[in-house]
């Protein structure tokens, strides 16, 4: 999950964001917020569901019965570790794009030969180095490298071994971009991991509107209460006087667009106000905070192609319901 344009990020912080200070983070996403409500469909990126308690509610998510992405894509990854691998080669680097399951990650470093480091990239800072700690003790001869910064921005790799850099982009976040955003975050990630380097990326696939639909509004709310903590956050760390409970969580699929939609929903008139600012609601007005989109393989791949990644393979669940991809970029390594 990560924000709705990657072009409008990269364009409103030239700066790496992993320089910026704490104060800056907080200007940043003070600055978002009160452009994001200023349009007349009121948005918020959705990188800011990840403060230490929206990471923690993710988690739980994740484990939800009828949250499949995560079950399917570890039953792929369970079956592809080894041909991952290979593809990976001796003493490779792997840089997760967001810190996610650490039960993933561990299935490609237990897959991989001698892997030099693992170097989680993330925006929740708290939360990646708690699970960090954790991998450590797993893997004393992984170097692990944590970065915290916004993937979608412009990162530079620590110095690392000369084996392959692998990247790592698993859960279906690549689908919270549109899809020409999608593209330029696959080529921005190519200019990250550079020459010769390999992708593994998961990706969701279209499917029936009631399973869709249940995954991102569960029956024990777990959902809502991640979407609802964001208005936590910006009354928090930007000074906002948002009622969470004149709120309530929606999802749905917009058919036409092949996405599942998340909105924070006026249940009732009434006005919020940051500072100065001062921004009306309508009764059932709503707040956009996530896209969700969902792909043929054939529409995934075209767009690897013209982000200037080569397939190397894909596998899906045998439902059919989610796919991963190993991906190659041309050129030598380091």
């Amino acid at each position: 999950m990560v924000p709705l344009s990657l072009a409008k990020s990269l364009a409103s912080s030239p700066r790496s964001a992993e320089q910026c200070s704490a104060d800056e983070a907080t200007a940043l996403f003070r600055a978002d917020v009160l452009y994001g409500l200023s349009q007349p469909q009121k948005a918020v990126p959705p990188k800011y569901f990840y403060d230490e308690a929206g990471s923690r509610l993710f988690d739980l998510i994740c484990r939800l019965p009828d949250y499949y992405p995560t079950r399917c894509e570890i039953e792929i990854l369970k079956a592809c570790a080894a041909e991952i691998g290979a593809l990976a080669g001796p003493g490779a680097s792997l840089v997760e794009f967001g810190s996610g399951s650490s039960i993933k990650v561990r299935l490609l470093l237990d897959a991989m030969a001698a892997p030099a480091a693992y170097v989680p990239i993330d925006i929740s800072g708290p939360h990646m180095r708690a699970a960090v700690t954790r991998l450590a003790e797993a893997y004393p001869g992984v170097a692990m490298v944590p970065v915290e910064a916004d993937f979608t921005q412009s990162v530079r790799l620590p110095p690392l071994e000369d084996g392959r850099r692998v990247g790592f982009f698993p859960g279906s976040t690549i689908g919270n971009f549109t899809p020409q955003a999608a593209t330029a975050f696959l080529a921005h990630v190519g200019d990250v991991l550079g020459a010769g380097s390999a992708l593994v990326v998961g990706f969701d696939l279209a499917k029936d509107r009631a399973v869709l639909e249940a995954a991102y509004d569960d029956r024990q709310g777990i959902t809502a209460a991640f979407n609802l903590n964001l208005l936590a956050r910006i009354n928090r760390e930007v000074g906002a006087d948002f009622e969470p409970s004149a709120f309530r969580h929606r999802a749905f699929l917009n058919g036409a667009e092949s996405r599942i939609e998340m909105h924070l929903e006026s249940v009732r008139q009434q006005e919020v106000s940051i500072g100065r600012h001062h921004f009306a609601f309508a009764r059932g007005e709503t707040i956009h905070t996530e896209n969700s989109y969902k792909f043929s393989a054939d529409a995934f791949l075209a767009m690897v192609r013209h982000a200037g990644w080569r397939q190397h393979a894909v596998w899906t669940d045998p439902k059919g319901w989610f796919a991963v991809a190993a991906l190659e970029r041309d050129g030598e390594g380091r």
